[in-house]
């Protein structure tokens, strides 16, 4: 969320989480998830287009479907689409018309050549008839709480097309499992899957999968599929994990918490020492972070590329975002990177500054 001022910010209110787990299929979910809680029709940023790394992976796994299935002068839908960012990148690689559909959509924000056109609202029963040649649905299932129906809604869409191709992109959960990750637990985030309970949800809902992996250095799970079938269906690497899934579960919680203490301990050392932190992304993982410890408080400033970010404030701590620059006039001791994948990109921000703080990834 886009605040404007810090005592809002402050003040925002939060929701509970209770995550539960189906041995049988493997899906996760927060239990005590109310919709109702979520407003994506208020001023909303989730772009991750300014990043010169995100941008290589999306351009490359652009090109990838339309080389794939021969996205060319064709029509795209992309379900949830954000500004539109990744439609408009792979309408104008492709010379294909696109068509979006998001609550959140900002009007002015998507600037192409491409036939590129969206509709500010959600993707419902009465915009099933909307298709495309491909169908993408990036980063917004697990945003949904009714999965299993979102996706037959989804299968309606698909079958308005002959041939028409589903692409799904959403968090993997594995690695959030595996690394005790407690800041990718947010409250938006309603829904958990894994490889083998994505393939499960999509095979239940009538498709037949093309493609299943990770990417995106595991951060990401990726699968293409099609409502219609000429033959059995492909078995994935990493589909059968529902007992590394279980054991995982079974671990996680020891495994959040401990990280949880380390990094409280890191930030009361820092605050005891005199030293100046910073959080590097003001992103869902910067706020969940910072509102999971107690001391999230004691940093000072939220840092991000993304312009519409810049001059807010993070919602539950209230620190201000500000832009790269506002560190030479007030230089970090330590600065806290919300992703490791970008650590490259902003050792290369700060050497650009004349910085030489302290960089730790979570």
């Amino acid at each position: 969320m886009l605040l404007p001022s810090r005592q809002e910010a402050e003040a925002w209110p939060v929701g509970n989480l209770r995550l539960a787990f189906c041995p049988a299929c493997g899906f996760i979910q927060n239990e005590l998830f109310d919709p109702d809680l979520i407003d994506y029709t208020q001023p909303y940023e989730e772009s991750q287009a300014f990043s010169a790394t995100f941008a290589r992976f999306a351009t490359a796994l652009a090109n990838r479907l339309i080389d794939s299935y021969d996205i060319r002068h064709k029509d795209v839908f992309e379900i949830g689409c954000g500004k539109g960012d990744f439609l408009k990148l792979v309408c104008e690689l492709g010379a294909n018309r696109g068509l979006g559909i998001d609550p959140a959509f900002t009007e002015g924000r998507l600037e192409t050549t491409a036939d590129v056109r969206v509709l500010n609202e959600f993707f419902s029963e009465r915009t099933t008839h909307l298709t495309g040649d491909l169908i993408t649905c990036v980063h917004t299932l697990e945003h949904i709480q009714a999965v299993g129906d979102f996706m037959k809604l989804i299968r309606q869409s698909a079958d308005h097309r002959a041939g028409s191709v589903v692409f799904v992109e959403v968090p993997d959960t594995m690695r959030i499992l595996s690394e005790g990750a407690f800041w990718d637990i947010y409250y938006e985030h309603c829904s958990y899957f894994t490889l083998g309970s994505l393939g499960r949800l999509l095979r239940a809902s009538g498709f037949h999968l093309l493609s299943l992996e990770t990417a995106y250095d595991d951060q990401y799970l990726l699968v293409e599929a099609t409502a219609s079938s000429n033959g059995p269906d492909a078995h994935f690497p990493g589909e059968d994990d529902l007992d590394q899934v279980a054991k995982r579960v079974g671990t996680f919680s020891d495994a959040a918490y401990a990280a949880i203490r380390s990094w409280e301990r890191r930030l009361e050392d820092a605050e005891a020492a005199g030293k100046r932190v910073v959080v590097w992304a003001a992103s869902s993982k910067g706020v969940s972070f910072l509102t999971t410890l107690e001391g999230g408080r004691t940093v000072s400033h939220v840092v991000d590329i993304n312009p519409y970010k810049q001059g807010k404030f993070m919602p539950g701590t209230g620190q201000e975002i500000v832009a790269p620059e506002f560190l030479r006039t007030s230089p970090p001791d330590l600065v806290i990177v919300m992703n490791p994948i970008y650590l490259e990109e902003i050792r290369a921000d700060l050497t650009r500054l004349g910085l030489a703080p302290e960089v730790v990834a979570v």
